[in-house]
């Protein structure tokens, strides 16, 4: 790929990097350059100014506004923080009840979780999601039917709505690709929006599930608000006029990672795991 007016060499193989894998950080691109961590975090800081990509802790992700990272990538992108929100919320799901479980990364992490529970109903539009569980007898999986997006493993349309608007459920898990400092939830799919509204809509108790890289994305599409979820399950403290949402609505935030919200100070340590409830 050619070198982008205005960046150097360095810093369009970086901007490569973290488009193949969704983010990069900065201990490991001072090792693959050869050059010290100061000069890195100039560069990645040089590609944030031109909104090409976003901090995060340690590194760096793609800024995103219409158009999502590749879904590969995006199991790179906050592995340890989706891992720890995937066994939280599942934490939250009793033995014996029925559930719906969306598209995205996180929510997978859900599931996987979910695998030594007990006579569950899971009903999914998430072919991967089908099948971490369909092996466990004790879980009984219905898969949405339609046309499958190849690049996922997602079933999204007309057809997948009307099963979910079948079922009314005692639990909904999902996720969202960016979340707005007014408590918006968006995605870039319409057609994958209007599965997860159905959800929700059928759902008793609605977890969303969304590590603190999607509180500094965008997205086109709006799936709803969080006044429409009972427990939002995230990384780290929110910002304040999100914890005031949450507060003033009576959500349930469960953070499974007790860290800093938007901390890029890479010469400190990230707190311990831990899993509390706010």
């Amino acid at each position: 790929m050619p070198v982008m007016a205005g960046l150097s060499h360095r810093q369009t193989e970086i901007l490569n990097l973290a488009r193949a894998f969704g983010r990069v950080m900065v201990e490991d691109l001072a090792r693959r350059f050869e050059v010290s961590a100061q000069t890195i975090r100039k560069d990645l800081n040089d590609l944030c100014d031109q909104r090409s990509l976003t901090r995060i802790h340690g590194g760096a992700i793609i800024a995103s506004g219409v158009e999502n990272l590749a879904y590969e990538a995006r199991r790179f992108v906050a592995a340890d923080e989706k891992k720890a929100i995937g066994a939280a919320a599942a934490a939250r799901i009793p033995n014996g009840c029925s559930l719906f479980i969306n598209i995205g990364t996180t929510t997978e992490e859900v599931a996987a979780a979910l695998t030594s529970h007990e006579d569950l109903l899971v009903i999914t539009n998430n072919l991967n999601v089908a099948m971490l569980l369909y092996r466990h007898p004790r879980i009984e999986v219905i898969v949405a039917g339609g046309a499958v997006r190849r690049a996922d493993g997602a079933v999204v349309g007309s057809t997948a709505t009307q099963l979910i608007g079948q079922f009314k459920v005692d639990y909904a898990i999902i996720g969202a690709s960016a979340i707005d400092e007014e408590g918006a939830l968006l995605d870039f799919d319409y057609r994958e929006v209007q599965v997860a509204q159905a959800i929700i809509a059928n759902a008793r108790t609605t977890l969303l599930v969304a590590d603190s890289t999607k509180l500094r994305r965008s997205a086109p599409v709006r799936i709803a608000h969080l006044s429409q979820i009972q427990t939002f399950v995230t990384d780290s403290a929110l910002p304040a006029g999100l914890a005031s949402i949450c507060h003033h609505r009576g959500i349930e935030v469960v953070v499974a990672m007790d860290k800093p919200l938007g901390d890029i100070d890479d010469t400190t340590e990230p707190a311990p795991p831990a899993l509390r409830s706010v």
